[in-house]
């Protein structure tokens, strides 16, 4: 089932770019917003829909709302947040689709003044990065109410596969989880690798090996060689972000009193790194602060 009328995405970055492409490419009536004027612009130029000059204009022509923005603090300002602010023109029957990496709690309670005014609201971070957002099969972790979720699904599936969690804020929660278990796997096989190569081993030839065997993760597959070795260091996602995710993990494991001893230290050398490299790093910069610690570099 189609949902009646516009689609509308606000935030057009890294990944909200090529999401929205997908959800126009889908044959959706799209409706862009970003603070950015001259992305926006170019966004219409490249790839086509209209643009709302604001999160209310936007809201008060779309039937669907989707919010893809750095933090839960900017999500809050976007939806609820002042005169300009989606809450403000909101119509009844409207779904806001909150596709950031944000916290939990925050979007339960956004979720409950979007159904004081009509509305719904449902959580669906996404992970896959760029590439996968560019083809369309990022995975959806989407925490909501069944009927809601159906009846936006076919948006969803413009973007990827669809995994449901629970309801509204358990996809945030997975998310956050998922970036832990990922920031682990790059930590621990950061210093495997610094460790063979002070041995003496090749580090393309230990990521080979472990792509064959049962270290293989996430980091060997996709982010040693093509984002370490090479020194690229551009996955599309920062370091910033990051951080904020383990430390939501982090903050649900104390609201679920479950200890989590391994979680902490990872997210204590993870705040480091950003302390050390600074704002606006590449994930996969963190490498360097292992290898400043090791005295020793993977590079080529």
């Amino acid at each position: 089932m189609r949902p009646p009328g516009r689609v509308g995405l606000i935030g057009i970055g890294n990944m909200g770019w090529p999401m929205a492409a997908r959800v126009l490419g889908a044959g959706f009536p799209l409706v862009v917003a970003d603070t950015d004027a001259a992305r926006l612009a170019r966004f219409r130029a490249e790839v086509g829909g209209e643009a709302a000059p604001s999160p209310r204009a936007l809201a008060a022509e779309c039937a669907v709302i989707i919010t893809m923005l750095p933090t839960s603090a900017v999500v809050t300002q976007v939806i609820a947040t002042g005169e300009a602010a989606v809450l403000a023109a909101l119509r009844p029957g409207t779904v806001v689709i909150e596709m950031s990496s944000g916290q939990p709690a925050v979007t339960q309670g956004l979720a409950g003044r979007v159904a004081e005014l009509g509305g719904s609201m449902i959580d669906a971070p996404v992970s896959g990065g760029v590439a996968r957002a560019v083809d369309g099969t990022l995975t959806l972790m989407v925490g909501g109410e069944e009927a809601t979720v159906e009846q936006v699904r076919p948006v969803l599936e413009a973007m990827g596969n669809v995994v449901r969690t629970g309801q509204v804020g358990s996809g945030q929660a997975m998310k956050a989880l998922n970036n832990l278990v990922s920031a682990g796997g790059f930590l621990i096989g950061m210093e495997a690798l610094l460790i063979g190569r002070r041995f003496g081993l090749d580090p393309a030839t230990m990521v080979a090996v472990l792509n064959a065997s049962t270290g293989m993760n996430n980091s060997t597959q996709n982010k040693f060689r093509q984002q370490v070795i090479s020194r690229a260091f551009a996955s599309g996602f920062s370091l910033d972000l990051m951080v904020k995710d383990i430390s939501t993990a982090l903050e649900l494991a104390r609201e679920t009193a479950t200890p989590a001893p391994y979680a902490a230290l990872c997210r204590e050398l993870w705040a480091a790194g950003q302390t050390v490299l600074g704002p606006g790093q590449d994930h996969t910069a963190m490498a360097r602060l292992c290898e400043q610690l090791a005295g020793t570099e993977l590079g080529d």
